[in-house]
Formats: C-alpha cells, sequence, structure tokens
C-alpha cells in the first residue's frame, strides 16, 4: 500500500528534524537527497525557517543549521521539565511505594547537596531522619550518593573536600571510604546508606538523568535495617532501577548509565 504523500507542516517538522541531534550544518540539495523531498519543496520550507529564526543560513556556504527561535523551544521544554520534575517522578515514586510497602523518596540535586523533594510514606511508617524542604548530609544520604557518583570530578572534588560529620557508628567519614563507595555506585547503578545517617535504618538509591545525561536526582527506598537489605542481591534493586529509569524516560534521557571514566 503507498504512503499518504506527507504535507507541508509534516515536511517541515522532517526537515526540522533531520538537524538532530547534533545540529550539523547542511545545504538545499543535501536535505533534498536526504529525505526525498524535491528541492525547490525543500528550499522554499528552509528559507520560511530562516526567516522566523528556526534556522540560520551561513552566509558563506549558504548551510543551514538551527536557530535561536528553535534553540528557544528547546529551553523552554528543559526549564519545564526541570520545574515539574517532581510531578512528573510522583506516579512512579507512588508506584514504587505500592509495589514495595517501604517509604520512597525523590531526592534533588541542589548545588553540591541534595534535598527531599517528596516523600511517599509507606503503609508501615518509620521514622525518617528527614522530611520535605530538608537538605541531607552528601555523605551519608543514599540519594547524594547516587548523584553524587555521577555527577562531574569538580563537584565530587567539592565534596570529598568537605568535613564528614559521624552521624551514627556506621557513618563515613574518610574521603577514601566515600570514593570508593562512589567507584562502587558506578558500577552497580545503586548507592547505599547502611545506618550512616539514622541508626536501624537504611536506604537504596537509584539516580535520575536528564536529557543531557546529568544526574538530578535519586529514588530512594528507605526502611527499617532488618527489611531494606544493602545488598547487591536485593529484590529492592530491580524494581528501583526501573523507576528511577522511568522518570529519566520521560526527562528524554536515552540509553543505559553513563559509562564510568
Amino acid at each position: 500500500m503507498r504512503q499518504p504523500k506527507a504535507n507541508a507542516i509534516e515536511k517541515t517538522l522532517t526537515i526540522l528534524s533531520a538537524f538532530t541531534p547534533y545540529n550539523h550544518a547542511m545545504g538545499t540539495t543535501e536535505i533534498s537527497q536526504k529525505l526525498g523531498y524535491h528541492k525547490a519543496t525543500v528550499s522554499r520550507i528552509l528559507l520560511t525557517l530562516a526567516q522566523n529564526s528556526y534556522l540560520e543560513q551561513d552566509s558563506v556556504t549558504k548551510q543551514f543549521r538551527l536557530g535561536p527561535a528553535a534553540m528557544a523551544l528547546g529551553m523552554a521544554v528543559r526549564q519545564s521539565l526541570k520545574s515539574d520534575l517532581v510531578q512528573i517522578a510522583k506516579p512512579f515514586i507512588d508506584q514504587l511505594r505500592d509495589q514495595l510497602k517501604e517509604s520512597v523518596l525523590l531526592e534533588l540535586l541542589a548545588g553540591e547537596n541534595t534535598v527531599i523533594a517528596y516523600i511517599a510514606e509507606g503503609p508501615r511508617r518509620v521514622r525518617l531522619a528527614g522530611s520535605i524542604g530538608d537538605f541531607l548530609p552528601t555523605h551519608v544520604a543514599a540519594g547524594a550518593k547516587a548523584i553524587l557518583a555521577y555527577s562531574s570530578a569538580e563537584i565530587q572534588k567539592l565534596v570529598l573536600a568537605k568535613e564528614m560529620p559521624r552521624l551514627t557508628s556506621h557513618t563515613i567519614t574518610e574521603p577514601v571510604e566515600l570514593k570508593r563507595q562512589l567507584l562502587e555506585t558506578r558500577k552497580t547503578g545503586v548507592a547505599f546508606d547502611q545506618e550512616e545517617h539514622d541508626v536501624d535504618i537504611n536506604a537504596i538509591a537509584a539516580p535520575v538523568f536528564n536529557d543531557q545525561g546529568q544526574p538530578v536526582a535519586a529514588v530512594v527506598v528507605a526502611g527499617p535495617a532488618t527489611r531494606v537489605v544493602c545488598v547487591d542481591t536485593s529484590p529492592v534493586i530491580p524494581m528501583l532501577k526501573q523507576t528511577s529509569a522511568s522518570i529519566s524516560a520521560r526527562l528524554y534521557h536515552t540509553g543505559s548509565l553513563p559509562e564510568h571514566a
């Protein structure tokens, strides 16, 4: 069966999409050959897009690339995702809470720290050391460590240089040990808090990434150490990773976890 011909709007969108993901400059002939559209049609659409700043044309090479109006659209989408992250994540967090019957939290990156942005309390309530809006110590919180493990070397260096106060007998206070944990998180995709922030409370976290592959949040499962066991074989981990991956996908992150540098 023959496919229906694309109308002008569909052709325009296809031409714009041809510049993704790297925005390589292309001329009229190249685009025409790439998409199979008549050269005159492509030329007309390109000029219209350029006149409206969705494309810009090099005055010397006459090639086109995405322009400021297209960039503004992308920035608007990215800003909305950033501001709506909690609302985007909520249904996934709630679903994980319902599956595990444990409390699930969303931690957001805030400078060199993380902040609790949302808590879905499990049916068996437990005392958590923190509430929505609270900042968490980077060297102990599972979510903070999950984010830090995939953060830039500069951010890691700043955190590792900070004083690491002891909160419980299990708290990590040495930069060498924290760095070892971060390297382990890069291998496994999850971070642990083994009674490091609060006695008798464990937590397991997985990072959430944005469209640029940057860690912006973490999904955290927290509960009594007798129920939330911090081992690589924990049955919590597959569901936790799936939840963080689903949220990341809603932020337009594609692919698997970034490779360790």
